[in-house]
């Protein structure tokens, strides 16, 4: 039962003085501690969380692998780090000077992208694809890639943009048209300094444990037309490249050889009359209604024989029911 006795005057005071002094301690803000925000107009933020760049790096990844299968001759592990921003002179001054880079047309956005390889990444792909046992890097010196390694470079960079260009199809149809290749960061004419760039980077696992580095790097400004698009969570994984997988295996299926044979008539003779039987002789036969068709071996259809352009041949007239089958 609850208790009816009412507070005091003195007691009501005191309460009210209590709160009063806990509201004044606690607001306790310097007009310098405030600073305005504008939303939406941050560069660093203009791509939300990346979500759909993440995926698209994610499925970059799957379709990758069968750029690296053949060279390293077992399945390669391709994983990816999360999308970062920078400053393209910062991202210049974290690489090496000797390095493998790659511009690319993007004509739909009207922007490059770019292509990093390490070094040792491509002397280990180069090792292992013509005939290396253990794929390690032969690279001692830094100065420029051979002959044999540009090839390399050209395969990879070939196979990665197609696979590139498979991971953006669900969101939009982008080509990557190779326009040049540099060996030297500072030299590179991909972006200006103070240009913001998303460097999207994947790490190569070799058969041996060792790993490499390569980066895909897009600016900002080129992606800002799709910021949209790249925001959203709405996006199906069902790209180009699987539709032609399955229809490589069903013209693989439907191009079988088979061995389709028309059966006339089984005439029977005796043993005795087969031994007598001499050169140019001619046996009877008695050709009933129809013949069979048979491929490899089991009877199919139903055919009248009869020619077509002075050649026999049989027209199908009816599907030759299977045990158990109906209808």
């Amino acid at each position: 039962m609850a208790s009816s006795k009412k507070l005091s005057t003195d007691e009501v005071e005191a309460l009210i003085g209590g709160l009063a002094d806990e509201e004044a301690a606690g607001v306790d803000l310097q007009r310098s501690d405030v600073r305005p925000v504008s939303l939406g107009l941050d560069d660093l933020s203009v791509l939300g969380d990346y979500y759909a760049l993440r995926m698209i790096n994610e499925r970059f990844c799957r379709l990758c692998r069968s750029v690296f299968l053949p060279m390293l001759r077992s399945q390669p592990k391709l994983s990816a780090f999360p999308p970062e921003i920078k400053k393209f002179s910062d991202y210049k001054s974290e690489k090496n000077d000797f390095m493998s880079f790659t511009i690319s047309k993007v004509e739909s956005l009207k922007g490059t992208q770019l292509l990093a390889l390490d070094p040792e990444m491509v002397s280990a792909l180069t090792s292992s694809y013509y005939g290396g046992s253990v794929v390690k890097s032969l690279r001692n010196v830094e100065g420029e890639f051979t002959a044999t390694e540009h090839r390399i470079i050209e395969m990879v960079t070939v196979g990665m943009n197609e696979a590139l260009a498979a991971a953006w199809a669900d969101l939009i149809d982008l080509s990557f048209d190779v326009i040049l290749r540099e060996e030297n960061v500072q030299q590179t004419t991909f972006s200006d300094d103070d240009e913001t760039v998303i460097i999207c980077g994947f790490m190569l696992q070799f058969p041996d444990n060792s790993s490499s580095r390569f980066d895909v790097l897009y600016p900002l400004q080129m992606l800002k037309p799709i910021a949209s698009q790249l925001r959203t969570r709405l996006h199906t994984d069902t790209g180009d490249l699987d539709l032609t997988w399955k229809q490589k295996l069903e013209q693989a299926v439907l191009n079988v050889p088979v061995t389709l044979t028309a059966e006339l008539a089984r005439p029977k003779i005796s043993f005795g009359r087969l031994t007598q039987v001499r050169k140019d002789e001619v046996l009877p036969i008695m050709i009933g209604d129809g013949v069979e068709v048979r491929i490899q071996g089991r009877q199919i259809f139903r055919a009248d024989l009869g020619s077509a352009s002075n050649r026999a041949a049989v027209e199908l007239k009816k599907r030759t029911k299977r045990d158990g089958e109906q209808g």
